[in-house]
């Protein structure tokens, strides 16, 4: 293997235009040699832009490339699973985007895929690998909240265009699969456990019938976590961690800014007026960098990736029983 390691990107999603790749580009330990498109001529002037050597016509191609480590996957959600199966039957580690596939039992079926193939399989949870994140964990290790009992999250931006992969049933589109996926996933990174049951209401389009807006309670037995997302709110990104003696908040938890410092809030004392809460501040820092950085890291060391699979299969139970809950009206078991 190089000193970096090379990856090769599928499509010209605008995620990896626009954020991941100028993001790896400035990775000591990822370099991003290919990309590849179904039109050719968008795929080299995608390369072209973003200083990349190799264009392809397809994606065929970019996997059969031998001087590529690993595949980043920014395709839309129906096609994550099907092109990470042959991304890691050829060799490749990957990098997928989130949610990592349309259900759970998809999820599941990398876990066969991983260990017939021994690569390594990722959900790019950025988040994961971000200093607000990773204190946070550290935080409630340490008990300075007490008890962790409640989770809320609020997570919405505004986007009608009907040509919007988001607002496309057929790939997978809508507020629960885009930004539910990640305040499910902050709550069970809080918790370190699975929800018992969830229960959730969803709010759909008539014309574009995707869900515009869900809300859901997560029972983790004895504590709870609630969230609301919507892609016709304005924009707007906040999580809590209440707990029996403190509180933590994150500031903008998903889509930290790369420009400016970030912080996060503990509240030791409950008093409204806020004079018992203290500040924790980060430097500026890129999470698609830093996501790209711990991957590379589990592919040369061995190591475990950010975000393992069966975490992920975990985060698409509780996605299949939300959208159970929403048609039965009733509580739903995740099902893994």
């Amino acid at each position: 293997m190089s000193a970096k390691v090379r990856f090769g990107v599928l499509s010209t999603a605008n995620i990896g235009l626009k954020k991941v790749i100028p993001a790896m580009q400035r990775s000591r330990l990822t370099a991003v040699t290919a990309i590849a498109s179904r039109d050719p001529t968008r795929a080299r002037g995608a390369a072209d832009a973003l200083g990349i050597a190799t264009a392809y016509g397809s994606y065929e191609e970019l996997l059969a490339d031998p001087n590529i480590d690993a595949i980043y996957n920014p395709l839309p959600n129906q096609l994550h699973v099907p092109w990470t199966i042959k991304a890691a039957e050829a060799g490749k580690h990957v990098l997928c985007e989130k949610p990592l596939g349309m259900n759970v039992a998809e999820a599941r079926s990398l876990l066969k895929v991983r260990a017939r193939t021994g690569v390594k399989i990722c959900e790019a949870f950025m988040v994961r690998s971000f200093p607000q994140w990773l204190r946070l964990r550290e935080l409630l290790d340490e008990g300075r909240v007490g008890d962790l009992r409640a989770v809320s999250g609020l997570f919405s931006y505004f986007n009608t265009d009907p040509e919007n992969v988001r607002n496309r049933v057929e790939t997978g589109g809508g507020g629960v699969y885009d930004i539910g996926c990640y305040t499910i996933q902050g709550a069970r990174y809080g918790f370190g456990r699975e929800p018992r049951r969830v229960v959730a209401a969803l709010e759909r389009d008539r014309v574009l019938r995707t869900d515009y807006l869900a809300s859901a309670i997560l029972d983790f037995g004895g504590a709870h976590a609630v969230f609301v997302v919507s892609t016709q709110l304005i924009p707007y990104q906040r999580m809590q961690f209440l707990g029996t003696r403190g509180r933590i908040e994150i500031e903008i938890p998903v889509n930290a800014p790369n420009d400016r410092a970030m912080r996060i809030f503990v509240d030791a004392t409950g008093d409204l007026s806020g004079s018992g809460i203290t500040t924790e501040t980060f430097p500026a820092a890129d999470q698609y960098t830093l996501q790209g950085d711990a991957f590379a890291r589990a592919i040369r060391d061995g190591a475990e990736v950010p975000v393992p699979l069966e975490d992920s299969v975990g985060n698409m139970a509780v996605i299949d029983a939300i959208f159970r809950s929403a048609g039965s009206g009733a509580w739903e078991s995740p099902e893994q």
